[in-house]
């Protein structure tokens, strides 16, 4: 598509961007054949695709431009008939094919990502595991963006402050969420949800009628979406993630990496990224995640040490596993492996 967000920023490091400016959903055969003009211009060292689509078009059109080292990038785990996009379904289907001789590898940000990927074909010789890296000079606790973020929306000194960050997806699994805090509000445990992300705001008809139907709206901040993650980070008491689905959240990361600690369900590699920081509970399960938020909540209020700690461990768990300088390093590894074979 366009330059998006990230062509400036690339620009301004003297990196050459190149554009096929699609339209969303819409290939044109001029696309296909200005891609193929820059693989044969450029030649490339090497080619990084990005997701099911750009895997299926950029390794096609690469290999028929006489170009062999190729890797893919999947970040996917699983492809719910419901909640998938049909299209999505039937190329990730296609891909599990014609990996056997497309790319020389296959990066998958997480464990999960890999095993699901290969159940359905995809071939398990070439499967490579990066986890995804974060800067955590920009993500980290900051007293001052806290007091920031909670003199903006008023927030009160004894609520207890639940953060969520990301994007209206039937996979973030809402309904799940909104339920469990209607468990938390007939316990009248004093909380307020935060959420943060696009089309998480009050123009959203389906999300407000849901927090509608559990009498919910004094509990609930509805804020779109921001691009000031860092000082909201620091804003939540802790995060949580309610999905049903993910491969590797970058967001549970990033709120770990400012020292907040996440109650997340057990999907994907959110078991790895959160640890001992945190809590852990299945999917689906409104109960156990009300339980989660509620074990949170007291801790928070009533043993402070044992809150610190996890403050701690969830930064640390970051800095030491999760860095950007590992996942860069990584990433230079796959891509240098062998390519001399494939010039």
């Amino acid at each position: 598509m366009g330059e998006g967000k990230y062509g400036n920023l690339l620009k301004d490091l003297d990196i050459e961007v190149f554009t096929l400016d699609m339209e969303a959903s819409k290939i044109r055969l001029k696309h296909l054949f200005t891609l193929y003009s820059l693989i044969q211009r450029i030649k490339p060292d090497i080619i990084q695709t990005w997701m099911y689509h750009a895997d299926f078009l950029g390794g096609i059109i690469s290999r028929l431009a006489g170009f062999k080292n190729i890797v893919w990038g999947v970040h996917n785990t699983t492809l719910e008939k419901s909640k998938s996009k049909k299209l999505t379904i039937i190329i990730a289907k296609i891909n599990s094919i014609i990996s056997k001789f497309i790319p020389r590898k296959i990066i998958y940000c997480a464990e999960k990502s890999k095993e699901a990927q290969e159940s359905i074909g995809f071939d398990q010789t070439k499967g490579v595991i990066v986890r995804n890296g974060y800067n955590t000079d920009d993500f980290y606790p900051n007293r001052e963006y806290s007091e920031q973020f909670c003199k903006e929306l008023n927030i009160k000194g004894e609520d207890f402050i639940i953060g969520h960050v990301g994007r209206y997806d039937p996979h973030k699994d809402y309904p799940n969420l909104i339920s469990s805090l209607s468990i938390l509000k007939k316990e009248n445990i004093k909380f307020l949800l935060i959420m943060v992300g696009t089309n998480l705001d009050n123009s959203n008809i389906d999300l407000k009628s849901l927090i509608l139907k559990y009498e919910l709206d004094d509990y609930i901040k509805l804020l779109g979406r921001r691009d000031d993650i860092p000082i909201v980070m620091n804003g939540f008491d802790s995060f949580v993630l309610s999905s049903s689905a993910e491969a590797f959240p970058n967001v549970l990361a990033e709120a770990m990496a400012c020292g907040t600690p996440c109650i997340s369900t057990d999907v994907g590699d959110t078991a790895y990224i959160v640890g001992e920081s945190g809590w852990i509970i299945e999917a689906q399960n409104p109960t156990l995640l009300a339980e989660a938020i509620k074990c949170a909540y007291f801790e928070k209020m009533e043993n402070n040490e044992e809150w610190q700690n996890k403050q701690y461990t969830a930064r640390k768990k970051i800095v030491e596993d999760l860095s950007i300088e590992k996942m860069v390093n990584s990433y230079n590894k796959v891509w240098n492996e062998n390519k001399e074979l494939y010039k």
